[in-house]
């Protein structure tokens, strides 16, 4: 694992401060992402599914100034940017591994409506990040959807946090898991983590 690659969440760009303190904590290159939307100054996010190949070139285009493959990089987000990097993920964009920061796993009061149908064709390790009172998935609801993952995945869940976490306790608790995610990727030969 060489490098990782995040994503803002819908209302935002790559200065959220939770992704600004991640570039800075973290002890491998982070890049930010700005959505095209975003830098031509639209509000409204388009639909994730109509976002994911804008994010598998910005991604393929960073691992070649890299000088390294997609494999040798950490692909996520926060909420909607996450959710876009899941779906790339599923979609075939081979990454070492997947950070999923808030993920909005459904609206807000509509838990039927569950954002998990490309669940089973995840099958790199996925950390999953989110306060415990998070209006978009409860620690239960992620528990069940956790079990439609192609592959491993891990939850850190974040005391009294809400949809953006955002005291100093919760936010170093985010560094903290990711940090600890990525050096457990590191440890195996081929970046990827354990199977299983």
């Amino acid at each position: 694992m060489t490098a990782v690659f995040l994503a803002p969440g819908a209302g935002g760009g790559p200065d959220h401060p939770t992704l600004q303190l991640l570039r800075q904590e973290l002890d491998v290159p982070v890049h930010l992402h700005d959505f095209e939307y975003h830098r031509a100054g639209r509000r409204a996010a388009p639909r994730a599914d109509r976002v994911v190949p804008e994010f598998s070139s910005a991604v393929e285009e960073y691992a070649t100034d890299l000088g390294v493959t997609t494999r040798e990089i950490v692909v996520g987000g926060r909420s909607y940017g996450g959710r876009v990097a899941s779906m790339a993920v599923a979609g075939g964009l081979e990454v070492a591994g997947l950070i999923l920061l808030s993920y909005p796993l459904h609206p807000p009061s509509r838990p039927e409506a569950l954002r998990t149908g490309h669940f089973p064709d995840i099958e790199v390790p996925t950390l999953f990040v989110s306060g415990d009172r998070d209006e978009f998935g409860s620690p239960g609801e992620f528990r069940e959807a956790a079990l439609l993952l192609g592959g491993p995945a891990e939850f850190v869940w974040l005391e009294g946090g809400r949809h953006n976490p955002s005291n100093r306790a919760q936010k170093a608790g985010i560094v903290a898991a990711v940090r600890e995610f990525l050096s457990r990727l590191g440890e195996t030969p081929d970046g990827r983590g354990p199977r299983g």
